[in-house]
């Protein structure tokens, strides 16, 4: 039986019909539910964009502010709670709400996209800011194809070209941070980043090379360990450093956290920082200032980020076109006490 007809406005009952299972499923799907066999889902979810169908609660006009939906991987760390200040403040200012959802893929819970995309559109979002997400092209395509607004922010993987990323000058700032360490006479610096295929990890490292090529260093390959932006990595990347024949006299780390766990095993060694090892973060949140001794960091201007996507989607959710679908925002290396000339 032929699905219903884009140029009519399709019900739960015509979409039913077309794809020959019942309402109440349809229901189900529309809304998310999860009993129901996935290849059903499909089949209906498949209809439903065909169809062009829109909750009637999408139908009514506006009676109230815009919605926005901000999706986070996870919110267990200062770097995503600063981009989160950025989009509320932009948020008050232009009347606008905010909804925080996680994408459950941390915890292997993850909504499968077209479900996720239904209920933003069932939900009548005005859009989706999708942050530090490892959602790849195929993924993304879930609100493209449904003509949701969506910006993202540092995502592990290129976005599509038709998605604006927000994002900060990553290799810049590994070369500026380096660039620090030479000139207060270091030679062996290690770089401690972050899973090694993500796009911005693979920036800062590149910006470090950069650095120390400019100087006629040869990069070491023993000094470059990747893992996740935790902590633990900064304690695991000191302790196998350490059992170098020549460990490094600096560690430029790929974020706070990791700088933080370096902090904390130098201490348990006995390793004074500076004294004994100069240390660099990047994103410059509040563990850089308020770490002892405070941190020497590559600040991400996080909360600009945040406005800077808020306009973004709310632009397109008004039907205009981008200026650009990439935007960068400069870094800034801001000095504290972590780093120290080398003796």
């Amino acid at each position: 039986m032929p699905l219903p007809s884009t140029s009519a406005k399709p019900t739960l009952a015509a979409i039913a019909r077309g794809t020959g299972v019942s309402t109440a499923t349809v229901s189900k799907v529309v809304n998310g539910r999860a009993d129901v066999a996935d290849e059903t889902r499909a089949k209906v979810l498949a209809a439903l964009e065909q169809a062009g169908y829109r909750s009637p609660s999408q139908r009514r006009a506006p009676s109230g502010p815009d919605v926005v939906e901000v999706a986070f991987d996870a919110i267990d760390s200062a770097y995503p709670s600063a981009l989160l200040n950025g989009i509320l403040d932009h948020a008050a200012s232009a009347g606008v709400e905010v909804v925080v959802s996680t994408t459950g893929r941390q915890s292997g819970t993850e909504l499968g996209l077209g479900r996720k995309a239904q209920r933003v559109i069932n939900e009548g979002r005005a859009g989706v800011i999708v942050v530090t997400s490892a959602y790849d092209e195929s993924g993304l395509a879930a609100f493209l194809h449904r003509h949701i607004p969506v910006v993202v922010i540092d995502s592990y993987n290129p976005p599509p070209a038709d998605v604006v990323s927000i994002g900060a000058a990553n290799w810049a700032g590994g070369k500026a941070a380096t660039e620090h360490l030479l000139d207060l006479g270091h030679r062996r610096i290690a770089y401690l980043g972050g899973p090694e295929a993500i796009e911005c990890n693979q920036a800062r490292l590149h910006g470090h090379l950069s650095a120390l090529a400019s100087h006629g260093i040869e990069a070491d390959a023993g000094l470059v360990r990747h893992g996740r932006f935790r902590a633990e990595h900064g304690i695991e990347g000191l302790t196998a450093l350490l059992s170098l024949d020549r460990p490094p006299t600096a560690v430029f780390a790929g974020n706070d956290a990791i700088a933080v766990g370096v902090l904390r095993e130098a201490r348990r060694r006995g390793i004074r920082v500076p004294e004994d090892l100069s240390l660099v973060g990047f994103d410059g949140t509040a563990l850089a200032r308020d770490s002892v001794p405070a941190l020497t960091s590559v600040a991400q201007p996080l909360q600009e980020m945040g406005r800077a996507a808020l306009r973004a989607v709310l632009r397109q959710s008004r039907g205009e076109q981008p200026d650009t679908h990439r935007v960068e925002l400069a870094t800034q290396l801001v000095v504290r006490e972590s780093t120290a000339l080398r003796k």
